[in-house]
């Protein structure tokens, strides 16, 4: 499955969104900007990972049908489902990069849907994993 978008969010990008100032201070402005303006794609385990850290984090998390209505909203969006493939994918980005394999499988995700960036804080900024750069879009321009 190829998607439209060049940009792929991370989990958190889209947790500083919804869960507002408390848990997202000086980043909320622009996380809510690139959740309204980019035209962005994911993954199934991005929209888990969200619900999951929804409900459970920050002084103000959401309530269960809030975090179930964002993560139904989110999904309209180009989704990478979690195949053998994507599983694989992510455990040889684990390996190769020396990174997590939740990391690895987020990489895997992106490249599936031909996004060229990575909108994440877990990563390096500016570098590449295969055929997608990460960009951390809370440093300063």
């Amino acid at each position: 499955m190829i998607a439209d978008t060049e940009v792929f969010l991370d989990t958190n990008i889209l947790l500083y969104a919804a869960l507002g100032r408390a848990h997202a201070g000086e980043r909320l402005a622009r996380a809510r900007e690139i959740v309204l303006t980019e035209d962005y794609c994911t993954s199934g385990q991005v929209l888990a990972e969200f619900y999951h850290n929804a409900i459970k984090k920050g002084p103000k998390p959401l309530s269960p049908d809030k975090a179930r209505e964002w993560t139904r909203i989110i999904a309209l969006k180009p989704c990478q489902p979690i195949t053998p493939e994507v599983v694989v994918a992510g455990i040889d980005n684990a390996r190769r990069y020396q990174i997590s394999y939740w990391d690895g499988a987020i990489i895997a995700a992106a490249e599936r849907l031909g996004a060229k960036v990575l909108y994440s804080e877990d990563l390096s900024h500016g570098q590449t994993y295969g055929s997608v750069r990460v960009e951390n879009p809370f440093l300063p321009a």
